[in-house]
């Protein structure tokens, strides 16, 4: 009998336990889903998440596979004494669609600018502008992988032009992939809106930094929804401040909750949301998890492993 233990937090128990129980019975009817007590040599899989009950996991010889519930997995690295096995971060379809939706509005809404009608005072009616056309809007998106891929495709079905920036070069469709520094300060010139869903490892950090910004179009605008270490925040906010960039939304930051002094708070032209992008789905998220729990007892290659030498 294989024998899958949960070891997510107590907050998400209750909403992650059914749905998996029912997954797993549709694909693995003989699998043995333990909670609390359970004797760790005994254990084959582990879902789990670093602010879970496993914090040791030296009795654990076992283990074919660690599912993280996290998509992220920076946190789960970041433990020296994580064991050497398969590890797995969530890459289920809810979360793709949860994060598509969010990039799709806050793309959509730098490109109209919305939010200077937010300010408009009785009597005001300023349309003199004409609007740009999606199609001569240039959106780019650094970081290529599962969410990347999926919300660049759906962006570009709205008429925009896609560029993506990754570590190595990729070829997707609908997407005009760059790779290396070359590519990326070719990207940077060239994209007016700029969407960041880059994994937090020691390259990535301060992707976006007071270089990075220079080299983009006066009026550009960035989206964060990836790791808040990926941009320089002091960077950022002279850019707001001066306008060389013309607006920004954060999903993501170093510290969260943002704390209640940081200078983001008072920054002009700045859109804060509290890490709400690409929330887990539960039903999805534990379709995927049992569909990787299943691969590993029929020998099939895993999902979505952590390369543990680039971080994600």
């Amino acid at each position: 009998m294989t024998k899958i233990l949960w070891a997510g937090a107590d907050k998400t128990t209750d909403k992650f336990l059914p749905p998996l129980r029912t997954a797993l019975r549709t694909v693995l009817p003989n699998a043995q889903l333990i909670v609390g007590k359970h004797q760790p040599k005994e254990i084959e899989y582990l879902v789990y998440a670093p602010n879970g009950p496993v914090q040791d996991f030296k009795e654990y010889t076992s283990l074919k596979l660690i599912q993280s519930i996290w998509a992220g997995v920076d946190v789960i690295l970041s433990n020296p004494d994580f064991p050497k096995i398969p590890l797995a971060r969530m890459a289920d379809t809810g979360m793709a669609e949860g994060m598509s939706d969010y990039i799709l509005g806050q793309v959509l809404r730098h490109h109209l600018s919305t939010d200077r009608f937010t300010a408009m005072q009785p009597g005001q009616w300023f349309n003199t502008e004409t609007p740009i056309l999606a199609r001569n809007r240039k959106v780019a998106i650094l970081g290529l992988g599962n969410l990347g891929q999926f919300c660049g495709k759906r962006i570009a079905t709205q008429g925009f032009k896609v560029l993506g920036w990754s570590r190595s070069q990729k070829t997707i469709n609908g997407i005009d992939c760059y790779a290396g520094q070359d590519g990326f300060n070719a990207i940077l010139s060239e994209a007016d809106i700029f969407v960041l869903l880059l994994p937090n490892t020691t390259d990535t950090e301060n992707t976006i930094n007071r270089d990075a910004i220079a080299r983009m179009k006066k009026g550009a605008s960035i989206i964060n929804a990836g790791r808040g270490e990926a941009i320089d925040d002091k960077a950022l906010i002279d850019a707001l401040e001066t306008g060389h960039l013309s607006q920004a939304t954060l999903d993501v930051f170093r510290t969260e909750p943002l704390p209640k002094d940081h200078p983001f708070w008072s920054t002009p032209n700045l859109l804060i949301t509290p890490h709400v992008a690409a929330e887990t789905r539960f039903e999805t998220a534990c379709d995927f998890t049992a569909e990787n729990i299943r691969r590993g007892e029929t020998g099939e290659p895993f999902l979505a492993l952590v390369d543990r030498n680039l971080g994600y």
